[in-house]
């Protein structure tokens, strides 16, 4: 990754998403894939936050709006993202929209809901974040 994470004039919506090996995890990492193609935002590495990655850390503190998008409760996107020292941020998780983990497949169907969600969130909260 180059130290050029964030060269745009307006700073980008940071997606963050659990990719863990549950189903539901799986849902969140396709949604944030989702958004980033559609242009809802930009998915970014929690790797490198958790790791303390400094370009990544820059451009995660110079983001117009974070999203964590957890798959289930126990969060480890929201607690990586408070770990490195970021409280400004919109989370969601998968499985309060009625997806549980075990049971609920990665459809379409299920990553669209996910996504729109997402977005939904998203445009109600369009303030630039202050860290």
């Amino acid at each position: 990754m180059s130290d050029k994470v964030c060269e745009t004039s307006a700073a980008p919506k940071l997606l963050f998403a659990c990719s863990g090996a549950a189903d539901v995890g799986e849902i969140a990492d396709r949604a944030a894939r989702k958004m980033t193609k559609e242009g809802a935002g930009k998915m970014f590495c929690l790797a490198g936050i958790g790791g303390r990655v400094e370009p990544i850390m820059k451009a995660t503190v110079s983001a117009a709006q974070i999203l964590a998008l957890d798959g289930c409760g126990l969060d480890c996107v929201k607690q990586s993202l408070e770990q490195a020292g970021f409280k400004n941020y919109i989370h969601l998780r998968v499985t309060d929209l009625d997806m549980a983990k075990g049971s609920s497949p990665a459809t379409n169907e299920h990553i669209d809901r996910v996504s729109q969600k997402a977005q939904e969130l998203l445009s109600a909260q369009p303030q630039e974040r202050k860290s």
